[in-house]
């Protein structure tokens, strides 16, 4: 997914309700800012990502929906969080306990925390590095388990720690959920 980087900082700190208004208004863009306040403006995915990013969003609300261990998100959900960046992975799950801790305005807005569990699934035009950069972000501000999956390479990177990471090789395996969601699997055959 090409993106676009835009540096506002002339313009003074951009609020998290007026982030959150520009984000309304805007649709058909998928835009994140980073701790230092730049935006990151994103193409809507193509065919083949929506494709991988349906499949990874369904299996996990199935076992969000089995286990009722807490709330499961798609990629059009942002999150801020404690650095102050609002990001918006392809798939992420709240802990019950943590969601049920925040207002209605907090829920209906982007929810001020960290998910516990995300995934962000590589495009054929993603880097690699910058990808594994917001990866280590999420696990900086509390993420308890993260997965980068890279269908090009036919590769996925378990995130257990900012600097824990296991490199799985093959699209024959299956990923673990760990004792952060236990009991979730996810097959990355169907990912080719």
């Amino acid at each position: 997914m090409e993106t676009l980087t835009l540096d506002i900082s002339e313009l003074g700190p951009l609020t998290d309700d007026a982030l959150y208004r520009l984000c309304r208004a805007n649709r058909d863009v998928r835009i994140e800012r980073t701790a230092d306040g730049t935006l990151v403006v994103m193409a809507p995915a193509g065919g083949q990502t929506g494709r991988r990013n349906a499949y990874l969003v369904a299996q996990l609300v199935a076992w969000t929906q089995e286990t009722g261990r807490g709330v499961a998100f798609d990629s059009s959900t942002g999150f801020v969080l404690p650095n102050g960046a609002m990001r918006a992975p392809d798939a992420a799950w709240v802990a019950q306990p943590r969601w049920d801790q925040l207002s209605d305005i907090e829920r209906e807005q982007f929810p001020p925390l960290c998910p516990d569990f995300v995934i962000e699934l590589s495009s054929a035009s993603d880097r690699l590095q910058p990808a594994q950069d917001k990866m280590v972000e999420w696990m900086r501000n509390g993420c308890r388990l993260a997965w980068l999956i890279d269908p090009s390479a036919q590769r996925a990177y378990i995130y257990t720690t900012p600097d824990a990471v296991t490199t799985v090789d093959s699209f024959d395996e299956t990923l673990d959920g760990q004792t952060v969601l236990p009991g979730f699997t996810l097959s990355l055959a169907p990912l080719r």
